[in-house]
């Protein structure tokens, strides 16, 4: 019996030497195992812990948009142009300040244009562009007249030179005539000058075409004076 085990002893050992190397040489590979060894695609995504593998790991467009957390990229981290308007929430933005004043200007093309619209009555668009006449003349046969005549008498010539120097001009007669048919329009008393001349003799020396409260249309000499109301241009 004992012989038969001194027999055995020596191929238990072996396998025991054989075991115990075989055990070493398992934990020197799990030890020397990197990421290196590692075969491409072997590994997948739920096998890896949360944090394991850092961002500059990556390889870029891995991971779509839809598998990312809202707020986890902060914007310092984005490529330049790599968000546009369709990304943007409009209602997360706030006014921008000039479009305050685009809010009261609309369309209009500078803030001069903007102010006389705003406070200009009759107003309309022409070719684009905002015009309206002020508040002391009214819209008629397109171009804005005043309501009242000018306070002070003058000869035809000196009263073109005030319709001039308001950006305007004095009324034709026939027109001047229809105008005094429209409410609350009054001729005032002695009638009024109109831009038409007759009956010149000479250097100097002409009549110019009046209306009266009527009306009626008439002519003055050219060194009578009279009243006169001006007719300013829709677009000045």
């Amino acid at each position: 019996m004992s012989r038969g085990i001194r027999r055995r002893v020596p191929a238990l050992v072996v396998s025991a030497v054989a075991l115990v190397t075989a055990l070493g040489g398992t934990v020197y590979a799990a030890g020397k195992i990197n990421g290196h060894s590692i075969k491409v695609k072997s590994l997948p995504g739920n096998r890896l812990a949360i944090g394991s593998v850092p961002g500059n790991r990556l390889k870029p467009g891995t991971i779509p948009s839809t598998q990312l957390a809202p707020g986890s990229i902060q914007g310092d981290r984005l490529a330049p142009g790599s968000v546009t308007g369709v990304q943007v929430d409009v209602s997360t933005l706030g006014q921008v300040p000039s479009a305050v004043f685009a809010d009261k200007a609309e369309s209009a093309k500078d803030a001069e244009t903007a102010l006389k619209a705003a406070t200009a009555e009759n107003a309309e668009r022409v070719n684009g562009y905002e015009a309206g006449c002020n508040p002391s003349t009214v819209l008629f046969a397109g171009a804005c007249w005043q309501t009242s005549t000018n306070s002070t008498a003058m000869t035809p010539a000196n009263a073109a030179a005030s319709c001039a120097n308001e950006g305007g001009e004095l009324p034709a007669p026939l027109l001047l005539a229809a105008f005094s048919q429209q409410p609350g329009i009054t001729i005032a008393a002695g009638d009024e000058w109109t831009g038409d001349l007759t009956n010149v003799s000479g250097l100097n020396s002409y009549s110019a075409v009046t209306v009266s409260s009527a009306g009626e249309i008439n002519f003055a000499a050219f060194n009578a004076t009279k009243k006169f109301r001006c007719v300013i241009p829709l677009l000045s």
